[in-house]
C-alpha cells in the first residue's frame, strides 16, 4: 500500500452508466507553494462531475493532491492542471472544480472551471413544488 504523493489517477468503472448523478468531492486540506514567495498555499478544492465510463478512485485522488504540497503554482494554474488531468483520467461528462484559497495579503481567490463533454445531452431542470 503506497503512502506516497503520486501524479497517478486510479479508475474504476462507473457503476451506474445508465442514469448521470453527480459526484461531489471536497478536498479540505489542498496545499501547494506560492511560485513568487514559496510560502504555502491552503485552499479548499471541490470537485464535482456527471462520470462518463469511468469515476476516479478515492485514495489515488488524495495522493495526486498530496503531490501538490512541494510544487509551486499560482492558483489559476494549478486548478486548471487538476481540472486537466482528471479529465484526462476519466472522462467525464461534466466537471466543474471550485478552488477556494484561504486568505494571503487580506485578498482571497476563488477560481472555477469547468469542462463539458461536446457530446453530453445535458438533463432537463425539474423544478419541484
Amino acid at each position: 500500500m503506497t503512502a506516497s504523493p503520486s501524479k497517478d489517477l486510479d479508475t474504476f468503472p462507473n457503476p451506474q452508466t445508465s442514469r448521470d448523478y453527480t459526484i461531489r468531492i471536497d478536498v479540505p486540506e489542498f496545499t501547494c507553494l506560492c511560485p513568487m514567495t514559496g510560502q504555502p498555499d491552503f485552499a479548499t478544492i471541490t470537485i464535482e462531475y456527471v462520470p462518463g465510463e469511468l469515476c476516479v478512485e478515492l485514495k489515488a485522488l488524495k495522493l495526486y493532491m498530496w503531490a501538490f504540497r512541494d510544487q509551486g503554482a499560482f492558483h489559476e494554474a494549478v486548478t486548471n492542471e487538476i481540472l486537466d488531468d482528471l479529465v484526462r483520467a476519466i472522462n467525464p461528462n461534466f466537471m466543474r472544480i471550485h478552488a477556494e484559497f484561504n486568505v494571503r495579503g487580506g485578498i482571497y481567490t476563488t477560481v472555477i472551471v469547468e469542462h463539458r463533454n461536446p457530446d453530453w445531452q445535458i438533463p432537463a431542470v425539474v423544478t419541484l413544488p
